[in-house]
């Protein structure tokens, strides 16, 4: 599938306002998934410094800072992405990765220690959360893709979705004791499910076609495991759905707050801002 984007975020400060440097994180991937065919940033007021960074985890972000004093700053970008994944199950696992709980090398489980721990840091899981994940377990008799297709839709059929613009993402065990929440709230409840299990587990963010009569969209969360033999593979607790040419990607992290589209703080004596937004999802036909 091929995807014209264009998304515009716009924030409005009630006075005159220092920004320290932000980071922007809306340039899709470019890999094995997914081809970024083209990419346009525009910020106004035009920042003096702009630069492009790859972070810890991989992902391709933008520093921008300001030296002058602004009351509203407004991101476009335009992208055009080609996505190549149509079927998600395309795939061998190693022989030793089809039965939870996964023994993992020693090299391997070294690499992956920030997806296993919650909010980054050693913490047991909720109890809540661990209940879900044990009888998802003894439901597949511990086999690791069932697993994720069975916890997919258990979230996704028990929880109603409801739209939060704002906010960082809802505690794991609240978000399944309310049985409902938006798709970041499901996308850390997955991941935290994941991780009882011993599954290591990251926070995607980026787009979803959606309805395509629908005009209004909005920034999409889901999750990537990571399957020895198969690589990170995504899940949409959201839609009940595995990740295919339907989702394009914008950055992934262990933390949910490292996958924001924009961060960056402001200077004034107690300033308030307003955030606004608009994106675009366009398929476009194959030439």
């Amino acid at each position: 599938m091929r995807y014209q984007i264009f998304h515009t975020i716009t924030y409005i400060y009630d006075q005159p306002v220092d920004l320290e440097p932000h980071i922007l994180r809306l340039q899709p991937r470019c890999d094995g998934c997914q081809t970024l065919r083209s990419f346009d940033l525009k910020v106004e007021p035009e920042p003096p410094g702009l630069y492009q960074v790859i972070d810890l985890e991989g992902n391709n972000v933008i520093r921008v800072w300001f030296r002058e004093p602004i009351d509203q700053l407004c991101v476009k970008v335009s992208s055009e992405v080609e996505t190549l994944r149509t079927n998600p199950f395309e795939f061998l696992l190693e022989p030793w990765a089809t039965k939870l709980p996964i023994d993992y090398p020693a090299s391997l489980l070294s690499n992956l220690q920030p997806y296993f721990q919650r909010y980054g840091l050693p913490a047991p899981v909720d109890a809540g959360v661990v209940q879900l994940a044990q009888e998802v377990y003894q439901a597949i008799a511990g086999e690791t893709i069932p697993f994720l297709s069975e916890l997919n839709q258990r979230i996704s059929q028990s929880c109603e979705y409801r739209v939060r613009e704002t906010g960082s993402p809802l505690p794991a065990a609240l978000t399944w004791a309310q049985k409902q929440g938006s798709c970041r709230d499901f996308a850390v409840l997955f991941m935290e499910a994941c991780r009882a299990v011993n599954l290591a587990a990251r926070f995607v963010s980026g787009y979803q076609e959606g309805d395509p009569n629908q005009e209004e969209r909005e920034l999409h969360a889901w999750v990537e495991v990571y399957l020895p033999g198969a690589g990170w593979r995504g899940y949409d607790p959201t839609h009940g759905l595995a990740v295919s040419d339907r989702h394009i990607a914008l950055v992934s992290s262990a933390l949910p707050s490292q996958a924001a589209p924009i961060s960056g703080n402001f200077r004034g004596p107690g300033s308030q801002s307003e955030m606004k937004y608009q994106v675009s999802i366009q398929s476009l036909e194959e030439s």
